[in-house]
């Protein structure tokens, strides 16, 4: 088959891992003789540049219960003409739409599970069509094979990848400056970020000199920005919203913190750790698959602000071991997490998946 079409469904590009996921398949399948089509209901916040090279279309309204059955019809007029071999699905909230498509265009799908089912969540996944499940860590795995009746050959694990960073930009605690300990993500309950600013208090508390950042969007920013100013603190955090690539941000941090409940994997963790920043991350999920406590970073419990603090002045009092850390989180980022393994192993899905139709 000579250069098929792979349609990816994502959602509208925010700030989170499944965006960054998305744009590098569109980046990196073209070497792998596969053509790509992005389609999405909103792709603003994807830098211009980038959007002018990319392959993205999009469908406003796409996934409203209203409008969406119209703007499905429309998208699968303008797709008839080159219609796709293979639709690849970003996320586990695009299944019905999916296969919705997947039935008009007889192709079969694949679809990258990022974290959680909720609770009482439906898994509408039907093997007529779809094919191959990819999740993003063993513990994803896990939980979806435990949550569904999903057969365990279908899913296979590829964690998502990041590009490597040839030149640090900045040392990690370099001398005469003050610290910049940050986080960075989706603003939501799920990741902990009241224990961020807890333990940013009591990191001051102990006459520490630093400075914290929240780089990311969400519901509960209006909630972290309140409670900075009740905690006493709001001086010294700085808040970075509405930005998708977060490379200055982490560029500007010396150490990462990831405070999260629950967490499939973290890409943004890993582009963290590329950069060779020291990372303290809640002992959670996918979490345990990247970070090795006191090698390539420190783990704390989930929910403790206090501990979360302690590991915090750890790094800031020993620049020297902060740095090596880092230096072996970067090692391990580009030896197990690199944007090539995952597209390697992706188009290895991709092919199985087309072999067999």
């Amino acid at each position: 088959m000579s250069q098929p079409l792979v349609l990816l469904l994502a959602g509208s590009f925010a700030l989170r891992g499944t965006s960054a996921y998305t744009l590098r398949l569109a980046e990196y399948l073209s070497n792998h003789d596969y053509r790509v089509k992005v389609v999405c209901p909103c792709a603003r916040m994807v830098e211009a540049d980038k959007r002018a090279d990319l392959p993205i279309l999009e469908y406003p309204h796409l996934l409203t219960p209203l409008w969406g059955q119209v703007i499905r019809s429309w998208l699968r007029k303008d797709l008839m003409g080159d219609p796709p071999a293979l639709i690849h699905i970003q996320s586990r909230h695009l299944l019905p739409l999916g296969t919705w498509l997947a039935r008009r265009f007889g192709c079969p799908f694949v679809v990258t599970v990022h974290d959680f089912l909720q609770p009482r969540e439906r898994w509408p996944f039907q093997a007529t069509w779809g094919r191959r499940i990819i999740a993003v860590s063993e513990s994803v795995r896990a939980e979806l094979l435990e949550r569904t009746r999903v057969s365990a050959d279908l899913v296979t694990v590829i964690p998502s990848g990041v590009e490597a960073v040839e030149k640090l930009p900045t040392d990690v605690l370099e001398p005469n400056r003050i610290p910049v300990v940050g986080t960075a993500g989706p603003l939501e309950a799920s990741k902990g970020l009241p224990y961020f600013l807890g333990a940013a208090q009591k990191v001051l508390a102990a006459q520490v000199s630093a400075e914290f950042v929240i780089a990311g969007a969400g519901p509960e920013e209006g909630n972290l920005r309140r409670l900075s100013r009740e905690l006493g603190i709001a001086e010294r955090v700085t808040f970075v919203p509405n930005v998708l690539d977060l490379t200055t941000s982490l560029t500007a941090m010396d150490v990462f913190c990831l405070p999260s409940l629950r967490q499939g994997l973290g890409t943004i963790m890993l582009e963290a750790m590329s950069l060779g920043r020291p990372v303290i991350a809640t002992g959670v999920d996918g979490v345990y698959s990247v970070v090795k406590d006191n090698e390539t970073g420190l783990v704390v419990p989930p929910s403790n602000s206090e501990r979360l603090a302690e590991r915090i002045l750890e790094l800031l009092r020993d620049p020297t071991r902060a740095r090596q850390i880092g230096n072996n989180a970067r090692e391990m980022v580009q030896r197990d997490f690199s944007v090539d393994r995952m597209v390697h192993d992706t188009v290895e899905v991709y092919q199985g998946v087309l072999t067999a139709k």
